[in-house]
């Protein structure tokens, strides 16, 4: 970690977030630490506000560990279903109530977000998922869970494969 140096008042906090923002989730740790036991983080109430209003398609760090899932299970990047799985996982982890509407809720915000209809977006997720399970990196996927959730011909839905992985970036945030 590089050394950082955030002086701000209550007008430049943007800059702050800005800056808080583009830090991994070790190195923002470490500086957060560093500023409490030096006595220099005057006012939770800053870091608080940040955290509620940042939004969890806005953290980097999501987009990155979601890409290194897809890229290790075998989801190629230049499918379509990459692009939208990515967005639904993000939604569903930003509101986990989602996932229950999928066909209502889910798919219709996709293709909004792509100019484009549910029904392809459907269908492009199921595309990426059959693709991951072609290639046969069911013993990668069962790792990334801890257990054996599926064997070879067991084959999750969308809404199986999504929930699965936003309850694991889920956990994974809290235990971080």
């Amino acid at each position: 970690m590089g050394d950082y140096v955030f002086m701000s008042d209550i007008n430049g906090i943007s800059q702050v977030e800005s800056a808080i923002a583009t830090l991994s989730r070790e190195d923002l740790q470490k500086v957060l630490l560093t500023m409490v036991q030096s006595h220099e983080l005057q006012s939770m109430a800053v870091l608080n506000e940040f955290f509620k209003t940042t939004k969890a398609e806005e953290i980097p760090s999501m987009d990155k560990q979601i890409s290194k899932i897809f890229v290790s299970i075998g989801i190629p990047p230049h499918i379509k279903g990459y692009q939208y799985l990515r967005s639904a996982i993000k939604m569903c982890v930003k509101d986990t109530s989602i996932i229950s509407s999928i066909t209502k809720r889910l798919y219709p915000d996709v293709a909004k977000e792509y100019n484009t209809t549910p029904s392809k977006v459907e269908r492009a997720i199921r595309h990426a998922i059959e693709v991951c399970w072609n290639r046969g990196k069911i013993d990668t996927i069962n790792n990334i869970f801890g257990s054996q959730v599926f064997t070879r011909n067991d084959r999750p839905t969308n809404g199986e494969f999504i929930a699965l992985l936003a309850d694991k970036l889920l956990l994974d945030d809290c235990h971080e």
